[in-house]
């Protein structure tokens, strides 16, 4: 079963390898998805990592939850399920 995981406060990520090197250690990364801007193509600043397992998840976040990469403090947290809104 695959758990999303929303990763927060990234300022140093423009592409999603470095996320899938930083949670590979704790488990087989199956997606990575760093929403851009659309206009200038930077990351918005947060990142989905989709792990195969829920005990890869569970370990990424309590290793990776808080850790200072570069001057930013990460938020790693189970994203939320998404929303289908109205049209």
């Amino acid at each position: 079963m695959n758990t999303k995981l929303h990763v927060d406060n990234l300022k140093c990520v423009h592409h999603g390898n470095d996320l899938r090197e930083w949670f590979s250690p704790y488990g087989n990364v199956a997606e990575v998805n760093v929403p851009t801007n659309r206009t200038s193509g930077r990351s918005r600043g947060f990142a989905f990592v989709t792990m195969e397992t829920l005990e890869g998840a569970r370990s990424a976040i309590q290793a990776l939850n808080g850790k200072t990469l570069g001057s930013s403090t990460l938020t790693v947290s189970e994203a939320w399920p998404h929303e289908q809104r109205a049209s």
